[in-house]
């Protein structure tokens, strides 16, 4: 069994805690939704896994930021579910990475972005830079 870093509760729950107050403070300078495609993985990950606790925490941590992003409550978390239920297990076996359903993730964000408020290139180039973001620090730590 290949073992994950979020399948550690410690190391889900500093990300969660970290995610959050990045968002807090990066809503100052509107950068969207910064790290949720991580913590899109770590909703995957607790579902597959079927840690509920830790599952219950996810949700929380998207709970503050679509408050605090201005989204409609429990709308990441249902977006998260619907490429869990659909998406996920149609890619699943063809080996891609979890890299591309992070990318999944954000393109179902900037639809739902783009559905709720409307798009202009500042969102896009936002949703870019937390893509790439997510990406690389999905590379490095996860």
């Amino acid at each position: 069994m290949i073992k994950n870093s979020l399948d550690n509760p410690i190391f889900l729950l500093t990300i969660l805690i970290l995610a959050v107050i990045s968002n807090l403070i990066a809503s100052v300078h509107f950068l969207l939704v910064l790290f949720g495609g991580i913590i899109f993985t770590a909703f995957y990950r607790t579902l597959k896994k079927r840690y509920y606790y830790l599952f219950f925490l996810v949700i929380v941590a998207f709970l503050f930021i679509e408050i605090n992003s201005g989204l409609k409550p429990f709308s990441l978390s249902l977006l998260s579910f619907f490429i869990y239920i659909f998406i996920i297990p149609r890619y699943e076996s063809n080996s891609f990475s979890s890299l591309v359903y992070v990318i999944f993730f954000y393109l179902g964000l900037t639809i739902m972005w783009f559905l709720s408020f409307g798009l202009d290139e500042r969102i896009i180039f936002a949703l870019i830079i937390n893509l790439f973001i997510d990406l690389l620090f999905f590379g490095v730590f996860l």
